[in-house]
């Protein structure tokens, strides 16, 4: 096991001799790298009974004859109000529509232009047009968070929000970026949806802004298979978002102890985009186990960063404060190389039996770069990575691994051990 006091020149002794796996050798490990998508839970017996006995109970509406905090929902909010530290918390059908009813809540004039990164998920602008706005498109710095000078020029040029995201659970520079945006006098939405746990200076993500939008989705800390919800301090922002969440014929009341704010439910359009109890009463129960998660995700990637820290020809991601970032998916750069030998690279990492992603890979189409999302930049990817070439340049380098909470030691040296034997062997551009 590497640790921050060895050579990371010479390759770790886990794994077999011999060249990599994609050249002819033996590769390093044989079990399947543990992701979501093959069955990998963070789940105990007692949060699968949670969801059971919420089915049991025969009521999978939020806003059925129980009081609000009598639900599974109403007390799942309420445990996020009190792990965040915010007033107010609306569970819903995904981190894409927490995004959107943030923005919506947000009161703008439709069709306003919002900021958000070149380098995120395709549900960030999709969200942005879901909640009537139209995207403004920022590039991103070497390490992939949002270029703070082309966001001023962004802002110069009229933009009416910002969606900062905390992509792959690296925390954006929020210090900054809200001293920038309050100089414009806009608002900030966090798209915490990959950073679902990660703090900054200690302080969690998602309740910088004036709302944080997560997902509950399948590979996110918190795991229910679908869902989300939305964190903020301002009342009448919160009230709009229950409204166009789906909440009418007075429920809005529902979520009020007292006073609410003057939001006619009836002057809004209802979207349908509510969280079930079936599945609030399992993300309920896992909200008590995320702070062990959220350990072992740190772990692991110390764990990894350590071994790959000194190693010549990779650039790990660097975070904006020590410890800012989640820590369930490694990100590193490979400088100067192009596209097709990042390619290369993680399919040979692949074939040592580790997951490995190239973001620009050309025979792929992840919705990560910003090329591929022909709804927005049209159908010509070379136009596209003209108008944003730094943020392109960038992820051409870009490798992406995901690390499980489940990780043990030995799968973490595999890891390095597999970039270590490989990275000597990627051919020139």
């Amino acid at each position: 096991m590497l640790t921050h006091g060895d050579s990371a020149t010479s390759p770790p002794t886990i794994g077999p001799p011999g060249p990599p796996a994609v050249l002819g050798g033996t590769p390093i490990r044989t079990r399947p790298w543990p992701t979501y998508d093959k069955g990998d839970v963070w789940i105990s017996e007692a949060d699968e009974q949670a969801a059971i006995g919420a089915i049991r109970e025969r009521r999978y509406f939020r806003y059925d004859t129980r009081p609000h905090a009598e639900t599974h929902t109403g007390r799942f909010e309420q445990g996020l109000c009190d792990y965040f530290g915010v007033r107010h918390a609306l569970a819903c059908a995904s981190g894409t529509t927490a995004i959107a009813l943030g923005l919506l809540g947000l009161g703008l004039p439709a069709g306003s232009p919002v900021a958000c990164p070149a380098f995120t998920f395709a549900a960030t602008p999709s969200a942005i047009l879901l909640a009537g706005h139209r995207p403004v498109v920022v590039e991103c710095d070497e390490d992939l968070h949002l270029d703070l000078d082309d966001l001023r020029r962004a802002l110069a040029e009229g933009v009416a929000a910002i969606v900062v995201v905390h992509m792959r659970g690296f925390a954006g520079d929020m210090p900054a970026i809200c001293a920038l945006a309050a100089e414009y006098g806009v608002p900030v939405i966090e798209d915490a949806v990959p950073a679902l746990g990660a703090a900054l200076d200690g302080r969690p993500l998602g309740t910088f802004g004036r709302a944080g939008a997560f997902s509950t989705q399948s590979d996110k800390a918190l795991n229910t298979g679908e869902g989300g919800f939305l964190l903020t301090d301002d009342p009448e922002l919160y009230a709009r978002a229950v409204v166009f969440s789906g909440a009418y014929e007075g429920r809005l009341a529902r979520h009020f102890g007292g006073d609410r704010p003057p939001v006619d439910d009836l002057a809004h359009p209802i979207f349908g985009v509510r969280m079930d109890e079936i599945r609030a009463a399992l993300a309920g129960a896992l909200l008590t186990g995320l702070p062990a998660k959220l350990t072992a995700h740190h772990r692991n990637y110390a764990h990894v960063a350590a071994g790959l820290a000194d190693l010549p020809g990779v650039a790990l991601r660097r975070p904006v404060a020590p410890g800012a970032y989640l820590g369930e998916a490694l990100v590193f750069r490979l400088p100067g190389a192009t596209a097709a030998q990042s390619a290369w690279f993680a399919a040979a990492i692949r074939a040592e039996g580790i997951d490995a992603r190239a973001l620009a890979d050309p025979g792929d189409t992840n919705v990560r770069v910003f090329w591929n999302w022909r709804f927005l930049v049209g159908p010509d990817p070379a136009a596209a990575r003209a108008r944003w070439p730094r943020t392109a340049r960038h992820l051409d380098e870009a490798i992406d691994i995901p690390l499980s909470a489940n990780l043990t030691a030995d799968d973490c040296d595999q890891l390095v051990a597999a970039v270590t034997r490989v990275l000597p062997a990627l051919p020139p551009g």
